[in-house]
């Protein structure tokens, strides 16, 4: 068995888990216990130096970024098409995963962890306040998306084939709960959401990772 991932439960290594799973890739899951700081020691920062999920290994090959780990998982199984083939659809599904990751999730990382950027007690409940606002308006852009792709009668979110950005919609509104956020405010992606993760794929990763999708609790 040469691929090995390396991921947390529900963090945004759930993605390639999920990937991996669809594509039925023979590879080797190792949970990284984020909670026990597995992350930081020196096994896996051998591995990754940054500390960071999903990795992953194949054969003598270390690759590490979800965006990077997509496109890799995407040429590994061509059949798959995870991603589209022409260039422009590819590139529309490209720059819309980018925008979750550099914007939607370091956002939500000022919630979920408030600490890594700010000192005070004061100042890390300003942080979570503006940034749960800011987290609930991209929520929003994702919900608007999954209509459009609705009303054109589009399957999935990058077109005709069930893909990473199906997954990370997935992700991002299951993280929206831990910020308090109610699932059920944006319909249509809820609905996705409960879509995605009742194909084979991602429900074997949800099983694995042991996953609650909607973790809404009112205050």
């Amino acid at each position: 068995m040469s691929l090995k991932l390396y991921y947390a439960s529900g963090a945004c290594s759930f993605v390639p888990h999920s990937l991996l799973e669809t594509a039925g890739a023979d590879f080797e899951p190792v949970v990284v216990k984020l909670h026990r700081g597995e992350q930081n020691e020196p096994p896996f920062r051998a591995l990754n130096p940054r500390g960071q999920v999903p990795v992953l290994v194949d054969g003598g090959e270390v690759i590490t970024q979800i965006l990077a780990l997509i496109q890799y998982i995407d040429a590994k199984f061509p059949q798959q098409q995870f991603l589209p083939r022409e260039t422009l659809a590819r590139t529309r599904v490209l720059e819309t995963l980018a925008w979750m990751n550099n914007t939607v999730h370091p956002t939500f990382t000022h919630v979920f962890m408030p600490n890594k950027f700010a000192g005070t007690p004061e100042a890390q409940e300003e942080l979570k306040a503006f940034n749960r606002k800011a987290y609930a308006g991209y929520l929003g852009e994702i919900d608007a998306m999954a209509q459009k792709a609705a009303e054109r009668g589009q399957p999935w979110l990058g077109g005709e084939h069930f893909g990473p950005l199906d997954v990370y919609a997935l992700t991002l509104l299951r993280w929206g709960g831990l910020a308090q956020i109610d699932p059920a405010g944006y319909p249509t992606l809820w609905a996705h959401v409960q879509k995605v993760a009742q194909q084979p794929g991602p429900a074997r990763a949800i099983e694995r990772e042991r996953l609650q999708l909607n973790l809404y609790k009112p205050a």
